[in-house]
């Protein structure tokens, strides 16, 4: 199949095969009737030299079609129209010379009107040439249009997503620096060297990873925990997090770095302005062919979260944005409050595994 598509994608390669193949089937069509109506071998010399003829003619008409294809509609009609025409007469010119030179019983025509059967029958022969010579070169040119664009989307896809992950990282980078910040001022220098220490580990595999390409739910909690590492020396026990993923959603391919902005979105609403911290709970399954993942919390809910100001939700928005850029219709994203309070995220994606090998295990950081 992709020798023959090969094949058919390259102009000279497609030509010649053709060329021969029609004018050979030219020749034993006209060859095997001349057979059947009981004439001689002069028949099938004659119909030999008419299709060499033909071949020759359209080979140069072909080299004439080439010439004009570029040039705009209104000059390459009449252009290719006259070379039509052209070939079409001396196609006509060689063929009634060489009938009257192998038919004794044929005569010459007394005017010109005697040989607008030959002239006819010729265009009408290199009329279907040509309509097959441009029906397969606007096919192909359409063809390489089609996979250009397609080449177009993907690399356009390609770098969307990448400023969508990257995006991520100047917006993360900035709270942790301003929390490093703080607890230099606070004196608690330990603290924020152990943090510094979890920062660089967490932009590490950031930067690392491709954020085209897609890992294991298991390497996702592996990051999420690099970057909880960080939390938990901010919020000691105020941040507890529980998590439920079947064994079977561990292999699950997702995005790279697709909960941390959830989990940094739950850590500012639902425990930094609470004394007396959150929770937040992170489950994940496989259900009807999807990944579904849910992530809740015990805050104050998140009512407004599409009016939010000042770089609010924007971890919400670049999920959401990643999830349909990646899969379209065929995922959801939705978030709902719960009751009697909390905020409920939740996902669904296409499930695709990766093999038991390849997939780590991981257990997200309490």
């Amino acid at each position: 199949m992709n020798s023959l598509k090969s094949f058919f994608a390259q102009p000279s390669r497609q030509f010649w095969p053709l060329q021969i193949c029609g004018w050979l089937g030219y020749f034993l069509l006209y060859s095997l009737a001349a057979a059947g109506e009981g004439k001689g071998w002069d028949y099938v010399r004659f119909y030999f030299t008419a299709a060499l003829a033909g071949f020759a003619i359209t080979s140069l008409l072909r080299l004439g079609y080439r010439a004009i294809w570029n040039w705009p509609a209104p000059r390459l009609i009449p252009g290719a129209a006259a070379m039509l025409v052209a070939a079409a007469l001396l196609f006509a010119a060689l063929y009634s010379e060489m009938v009257f030179r192998y038919c004794d019983d044929c005569h010459r025509p007394q005017n010109i009107l005697g040989y607008m059967w030959y002239v006819a029958s010729a265009l009408m022969l290199h009329l279907a040439w040509s309509g097959l010579y441009f029906g397969i070169k606007f096919s192909r040119q359409l063809r390489q249009q089609k996979e250009a664009a397609l080449k177009a989307q993907a690399m356009a896809h390609e770098a969307q997503l990448k400023m969508l992950r990257y995006q991520l990282n100047p917006h993360f980078l900035f709270n942790t620096l301003n929390a490093i910040s703080t607890l230099v001022l606070d004196n608690r220098r330990e603290t924020a060297n152990g943090m510094v220490g979890s920062l660089s580990a967490f932009l590490r595999y950031s930067l690392d990873s491709d954020p085209v390409q897609r890992v294991t739910l298991a390497q996702e909690i592996d990051a999420t925990n690099l970057y909880l590492g960080i939390e938990q020396l901010r919020f000691g026990e105020r941040l507890r997090v529980r998590l439920n993923v079947t064994p079977e959603a561990r292999m699950a391919l997702v995005p790279s770095l697709i909960l941390q902005p959830l989990i940094e979105n739950a850590i500012k609403y639902a425990v930094s302005k609470r004394e007396e911290g959150g929770t937040i709970e992170v489950e994940a399954r496989r259900t009807s062919g999807q990944l579904e993942i849910v992530l809740r919390d015990d805050g104050p809910g998140c009512e407004n979260f599409h009016e939010r100001k000042g770089g609010h939700g924007v971890g919400l928005r670049n999920t959401q944005e990643r999830l349909s850029v990646l899969y379209g219709d065929e995922q959801m994203f939705s978030i709902a409050n719960r009751e009697p309070r909390g905020c409920e995220i939740r996902m669904r994606l296409p499930f695709e595994s990766c093999p038991v090998e390849n997939a780590a295990p991981a257990e997200l950081a309490a």
